[in-house]
C-alpha cells in the first residue's frame, strides 16, 4: 500500500475529476452499489483516491483515501494492533461510511457514523471541503461527518478521511446455547460486543483482557449451557431497523415461519424476508430534502438515489 502525504494535490485532482457540472458518483467495490436506488443512466463515474496518507496509532486515527479497500485498512491496523467501526464486508472505506451500516458487533466496535472523524468531500461545485477534524473535541457548530455518514453519496463525494481506531482485543469469544432468554443475558454482561437471537438460540461475542472474558463466559454458565462455537450464526438476506424493544419481540415480527436474527440492544435484525415498508416521517423527510437544497441543488451528485 502507497503512504502518500501529497493531500492537497491528491484532493485536487480528484476535485478536478468530479468538475462541478453534470451528474456524478463514485464507484467502489459496489458491495452495496444498488442500496437507495442506483445512479440514473448517464451518470459519470469518477473513483475517490486510494491509500494511507498518515497513521498515528498512539492518537488512535488514520488518515486514508475514499477509495481504499476496508481489508487494505484493516490489516494496516492490525498489524499495530488496533481496529475500527468499519465492517470488513468488501467494498471500500468511502463506501462503507456513505452506507453507514454497522455490523453485528457494534457494541464492541462502535458505529461507523462515530467512526468518521473528518472528511474531505467534493462538493456539487466541485471544491474541497473539509468537515469535522483530526480529534475529537475540536468540533464547533455542527458536527458534519456524522451528517455525511449514511447520505450515501448525495451531499458531499468522499475523498480522503479522518477515522478513528482502537486497540484490537486481546480475547475474542463466540459463545452460543441452544435455548436462552436474550435480555437476561444481555444485562448479566458488562459489555458484551454482541447478544443475537434467533427466537430459541443465543450467540455472544466476548472480547477484551483474557481475564475479563473468562469472568464474563462464568456469569452466562449460570442461565444457560453455553459452548464456545467458531462465530455467528448464518445471517438471513434482508436487514431490518428496529427499536431495541422490537428486537426482542423478533419472532412476532417476520412473517410466519421465516427464519430471523436479532442483534438484542441495538435495534438491529437479519430476515428472510424484506422489512415492511414504513411511512416516512413528515418532519424527517423536510430535513432531509432541504439539508440536498443546500448541499446539492443542482442534485448532481449520485441522481438517483435517495438515503
Amino acid at each position: 500500500m502507497t503512504v502518500s502525504t501529497e493531500v492537497g494535490t491528491r484532493l485536487a485532482a480528484f476535485a478536478e475529476a468530479v468538475g462541478p457540472t453534470g451528474p456524478v458518483a463514485v464507484v467502489g467495490g459496489r458491495t452495496r452499489w444498488d442500496l437507495g436506488g442506483a445512479p440514473t443512466e448517464g451518470t459519470r463515474l469518477v473513483t475517490a483516491p486510494v491509500g494511507v496518507v498518515d497513521y498515528q496509532p498512539q492518537e488512535m486515527t488514520i488518515r486514508v483515501g475514499a477509495g481504499t479497500t476496508v481489508a487494505d485498512l484493516n490489516q494496516v491496523l492490525a498489524d499495530a494492533g488496533q481496529r475500527c467501526a468499519l465492517p470488513d464486508r468488501g467494498g471500500t472505506v468511502g463506501g462503507a461510511l456513505a452506507v453507514g451500516q454497522n455490523d453485528i458487533d457494534l457494541l464492541g466496535r462502535g458505529r461507523v457514523r462515530d467512526a468518521a472523524l473528518q472528511i474531505d468531500y467534493i462538493s456539487a461545485e466541485g471544491r474541497v471541503v473539509t468537515a469535522g477534524g483530526p480529534t475529537v473535541k475540536n468540533v464547533s457548530g455542527f458536527n458534519l461527518p456524522k451528517a455525511l455518514v449514511g447520505s450515501l453519496g448525495t451531499l458531499g463525494l468522499f475523498g480522503e478521511v479522518i477515522l478513528r481506531t482502537n486497540p484490537a482485543p486481546a480475547t475474542v469469544r463466540w459463545l452460543h446455547a441452544e435455548r436462552a432468554e436474550p435480555l437476561p443475558v444481555f444485562e448479566a454482561l458488562l459489555r458484551p460486543a454482541a447478544v443475537l437471537f434467533d427466537g430459541q438460540a443465543v450467540w455472544v461475542k466476548l472480547e477484551g483482557h483474557t481475564v475479563d472474558v473468562d469472568a464474563e463466559s462464568r456469569a452466562l454458565e449460570a442461565l444457560a449451557s453455553f459452548r464456545e462455537v467458531e462465530g455467528p450464526p448464518p445471517l438471513p438476506p434482508h436487514r431490518w431497523s428496529v427499536t431495541p424493544a422490537d428486537a426482542l419481540r423478533a419472532a412476532t415480527l417476520p412473517g410466519q415461519g421465516e427464519r430471523f436474527v436479532a442483534a438484542i440492544g441495538v435495534g438491529l435484525l437479519f430476515a428472510d424476508c424484506p422489512q415492511p415498508a414504513r411511512p416516512a416521517d413528515l418532519a424527517a423527510r423536510q430535513v432531509a430534502d432541504r439539508m440536498k437544497q443546500l448541499f446539492d441543488p443542482s442534485c448532481r451528485l449520485n441522481p438517483g438515489r435517495r438515503p
